[in-house]
């Protein structure tokens, strides 16, 4: 087959998972249909299985993962969010001067859907699609809060000379879908960075839960 993307392995894979969609497939026939020797066809579909992109059914043949079904999800319900919450960050970081960030929850892990720098020379930097632990910064604990309200502040927690505040954006039925964060270097941020900016924080997650919800 041609490359589309360059690299021909991940080119080949995909064609495994585009495969898929019809429906299980045993190894003939993900053979017969990508056009691929059964060897190839063989090692991609269990190389897959242990990324849980694909699954081995009991009769041996290969279907969809379960992980596709999160990644779906995530990438569902993140991509609008983070359209809705662009002027919010911008205000954001504007009023702080910081650098802000959006994530939303994946499993054990939080994901940058959306990243605004500070202008200052010494800045966070958190690139979009950067997978983090939940269990350390404060997004990770106000994405993990199920009903505690306001916003939550680390100090070097999760890096040395970083300080920030989260605050979580919540649904309509008041679940969390989010969590918007300021970070910095501690020598601006201090290390109360909560009360510098936790008042801003908590009003643009209140913006972007508000403008998700649409007119009312």
């Amino acid at each position: 087959m041609n490359s589309v993307s360059g690299v021909g392995t991940l080119d080949k894979a995909v064609c495994i998972l585009d495969t898929l969609e019809h429906g299980p497939q045993s190894l003939a026939e993900l053979v017969e249909r990508t056009g691929f020797s059964r060897a190839t066809a063989h090692r991609l579909a269990t190389a897959l299985v242990v990324h849980g992109l694909v699954r081995r059914l009991p009769d041996g043949r290969f279907a969809p993962g379960l992980r596709l079904v999160a990644l779906g999800r995530a990438a569902a319900d993140a991509l609008p969010l983070a359209e809705v919450a662009e002027a919010a960050l911008e205000q954001l970081r504007d009023e702080t001067g910081e650098s802000v960030q959006l994530y939303v929850r994946n499993g054990d892990r939080r994901v940058c859907v959306a990243s605004l720098e500070s202008p200052h020379g010494l800045r966070t930097i958190v690139p979009m699609g950067a997978s983090l632990p939940l269990d350390r910064g404060s997004a990770g604990r106000a994405l993990a809060s199920d009903g505690e309200p306001g916003w939550v502040e680390s100090v070097e927690e999760r890096e040395p000379g970083v300080a920030s505040v989260s605050a979580p954006v919540r649904g309509g039925d008041g679940a969390v879908v989010a969590a918007v964060s300021v970070s910095g270097p501690i020598d601006r941020t201090s290390r109360s960075p909560g009360a510098r900016y936790g008042r801003q924080v908590e009003a643009a997650a209140s913006a972007i839960a508000r403008d998700a919800a649409g007119p009312t």
